[in-house]
């Protein structure tokens, strides 16, 4: 199956036309989108506080490791929604996004930032109990917390662009 007709499957399923208003659904698809930017508001929301940490700018008297694992669930479930939503958008609309550049770069970034993340995770953070309520982190730990707010203010720059393209 080429990625043409993979494209036209997902779109001409019953699933994208109910997203695109084809049955009288007309409000699925302002719905849909709503819950995707509060689940983005809330990934990049519960991403920032560690971020910020990590630059030693805000919760500057919680322990890093403590902040990260009670922000952690909560960035995890809100991403899952987030890709939930996120694809039943793209299912309207399929050969329109995903040729969309602004919707690849938004795949770049949410890769890098997540590359980022990997990083740092089996870089600075194995050590962080010997860092951990010191201020200010390490140099690797703040270069990966400000890399990740650069990389998440694309990613929601990049998905607010798709709309004025498409």
């Amino acid at each position: 199956m080429s990625i043409e007709e993979l494209l036209d499957h997902i779109q001409s399923s019953s699933l994208a036309a109910a997203v695109r208003g084809d049955s009288g659904w007309e409000w699925l698809f302002p719905n849909v989108e709503t819950c995707h930017v509060i689940a983005l508001a809330l990934v990049f929301g519960s991403i920032l506080m560690v971020d910020l940490r990590l630059l030693g700018v805000a919760a500057r008297d919680s322990a890093v490791s403590k902040l990260s694992a009670e922000c952690l669930p909560y960035t995890w479930i809100a991403f899952i929604f987030a890709v939930i939503t996120g694809t039943l958008l793209f299912t309207s609309r399929a050969h329109t996004y995903f040729y969309n550049l602004q919707f690849q770069l938004k795949f770049v970034f949410m890769a890098l930032a997540g590359l980022n993340m990997a990083v740092f995770h089996v870089g600075a953070y194995r050590h962080v109990l010997e860092w951990d309520a010191r201020l200010p982190p390490p140099p690797p730990a703040r270069l990966a917390g400000a890399l990740s707010i650069v990389l998440w203010t694309a990613v929601i720059f990049c998905g607010r662009w798709i709309g004025f393209k498409t």
